[in-house]
């Protein structure tokens, strides 16, 4: 568990530092700043149009879609279906099926819980790529009607 949150953590500084990448526009016909302040404007404005995608005002972290799980974080039933397989190979392996329900039940709320916590996590990841995509594109587009105006952009 430990692990997982360092790495989500990283993952969030690295698109931290994506987002806050810069485009250095730089006046290659002489344009004034004036000129550059207003053309700059206008290609924000069209690179909005064309993707659909406004880095002011990024979409919102839409929680994903979870399934239902009881109060443990566990997929109910869980237990119950753990059981029933724990008391199933307890009887065949040392004829005690009350412990082997035991262990199953125990063992299938572990597992759930992990699943569930997988699941959050490429939820959330797979949001996080798809906004970095978004931005890219919008990065991509006010270039290139930078470039179109003149403008040398990296």
């Amino acid at each position: 568990m430990t692990t997982r949150l360092v790495w989500m953590l990283l993952l969030t500084a690295a698109m931290i530092c994506d987002a806050g990448a810069q485009q250095y526009v730089y006046p290659a016909k002489g344009q004034t700043p004036e000129k550059q302040k207003s053309d700059e404007a206008a290609c924000y404005t069209w690179a909005v149009q064309q993707t659909g995608f406004d880095p002011a005002k990024p979409p919102p972290q839409q929680a994903a879609a979870k399934p239902p799980t009881t109060a443990t974080g566990t997929t109910p039933g869980a237990g119950a279906r753990g059981a029933a397989r724990g008391a199933v190979v307890g009887e065949i392996i040392s004829d005690d099926a009350g412990t082997g329900a035991a262990v199953g039940a125990v063992a299938a709320r572990g597992q759930s819980r992990r699943q569930n916590a997988a699941a959050a996590g490429q939820a959330q990841q797979q949001q996080q790529a798809a906004t970095q995509q978004q931005q890219a594109s919008f990065a991509k587009a006010r270039a290139a009607c930078l470039e179109g105006r003149g403008y040398t952009v990296k």
